[in-house]
């Protein structure tokens, strides 16, 4: 096995072990004694938890979720949508209202399973009254390009919206019972998907802080409605939540945890350096890089062969327009850049399957990165400046292309040191 071919192994078992079914099944509620089950989720996943709900499920069950373009798969009972992802367009509006509509008339004998994953807040939108659409398309545009962490602007999507922050579960008297699957450093439910079924202790002012920290130059209806109380959401001590119940049915935690076994059935010992990790995906990557460089120079703090492990969700400050790629693919550019020269092999890629502008999932770098670049005629420093990592690792067949995976526990990461 070389070693690509072992870092995709690590992957795929991360992939494996982030199947929804194995925690739907672990947490299945029991079916309403007098009343009907209905299903509803968002995510880039929710199609694939829809069907792995419906193949363990007994008895009647109708529903819809919405998932992104070209993620979806055959349902028997759960209707299916699909809208943009990561920019919001007019099929998530219409998404968004559907679900609202589906639970809206239920009661309190009634169950509500929600299925929620990352990818769930721009498949969502529902602006408040006085903001479009194009408000909130405006508005994550600016969260993307911004550097913000996930946490920050789900805060703010969640203050600028009339289904996020728990205002989905609070749309119905019955009771709701969210499976979450979470992309979220800290497994933090009420972020996954800015919390649609999920309430969170943050305020308007909290949102309003993020804006002038980030530089988000935001309309100014936004900045009206974020100081007025129309965009106070529900508190998790809202009466109406009292019945409700949420699981974490997968993680980044967990999913590390299957790569490292098969990095140790193959005479590798693996490292898991965090599964939360956030920041500048660049200035990540450097700091993995010294570590890796640590490793291979002088055998520690980790004797080789070694590999190191890590997930979580970086993010990128775009500052170029026009460049291709998604943060995985800047990550593994960056440190392309800093293991030059050094037998050291790396795999960056989204549990999703998909990383960013493109169809790719990631990137491989290794130390002979920047040497092939420089003769297929590119300059890595000048790609990474342009946030157009794509364009490097595609001009040099390292791109990791596997298409939607069904799951997100966001960013993998591994670095080999033989």
């Amino acid at each position: 096995m070389t070693d690509r071919e072992l870092l995709e192994a690590l992957f795929t078992a991360a992939v494996k072990a982030a199947d929804p079914m194995t925690g739907i099944v672990k947490h299945l509620p029991a079916p309403p004694v007098n009343g009907k089950t209905v299903v509803i989720g968002a995510g880039k996943g929710a199609a694939q938890m829809a069907a792995a709900l419906e193949s363990v499920w007994v008895g009647p069950l109708t529903g819809v979720v919405v998932t992104r373009y070209g993620y979806g798969c055959e349902t028997t009972s759960i209707e299916i949508l699909e809208a943009s992802h990561p920019v919001p367009d007019a099929a998530g509006l219409v998404g968004a209202k559907r679900l609202v509509e589906t639970i809206s008339g239920l009661s309190e004998n009634d169950l509500v399973i929600a299925l929620v994953c990352g990818g769930g807040s721009a498949l969502l939108p529902a602006p408040p009254e006085g903001l479009t659409l194009e408000d909130e398309i405006a508005l994550n545009e600016m969260l993307l390009a911004s550097g913000a962490p996930i946490s920050a602007m789900n805060v703010v999507r969640k203050h600028l919206s009339t289904i996020k922050g728990g205002r989905l579960a609070a749309a119905t008297r019955a009771r709701v019972v969210s499976l979450i699957v979470s992309d979220i450093p800290g497994d933090n439910p009420a972020f996954v998907a800015s919390g649609p079924t999920i309430p969170d202790a943050s305020t308007r002012q909290d949102a309003l802080a993020i804006v002038e920290q980030y530089r988000l130059k935001l309309p100014a209806a936004m900045i009206a409605h974020l100081n007025s109380p129309a965009a106070d959401a529900p508190k998790p001590d809202d009466p109406v939540f009292a019945r409700h119940e949420h699981f974490v049915i997968a993680s980044a935690g967990v999913s590390l945890e299957a790569a490292a076994e098969v990095a140790r059935a193959h005479g590798v010992t693996p490292h898991i350096l965090s599964d939360s990790i956030e920041g500048e995906a660049r200035d990540v990557a450097l700091v993995h890089a010294a570590l890796a460089r640590e490793v291979a120079l002088r055998d520690r703090p980790f004797a080789k062969p070694a590999v190191l492990l890590s997930g979580g969700e970086t993010t990128v400050t775009i500052r170029s327009k026009g460049g291709k790629g998604g943060r995985n693919g800047e990550f593994a550019l960056a440190l392309a850049l800093a293991i030059d020269g050094h037998e050291i092999t790396a795999l960056a890629a989204d549990t999703d399957g998909i990383d960013g502008s493109e169809t790719n999932a990631g990137a491989f770098a290794d130390g002979t990165t920047v040497r092939r670049l420089r003769a297929a005629g590119l300059d890595g420093r000048k790609l990474l400046d342009g946030n157009d990592s794509f364009s490097g690792f595609s001009g040099i067949g390292d791109v990791f292309d596997i298409g939607p995976t069904g799951t997100n526990v966001n960013d993998f990461r591994a670095i080999l040191v033989r």
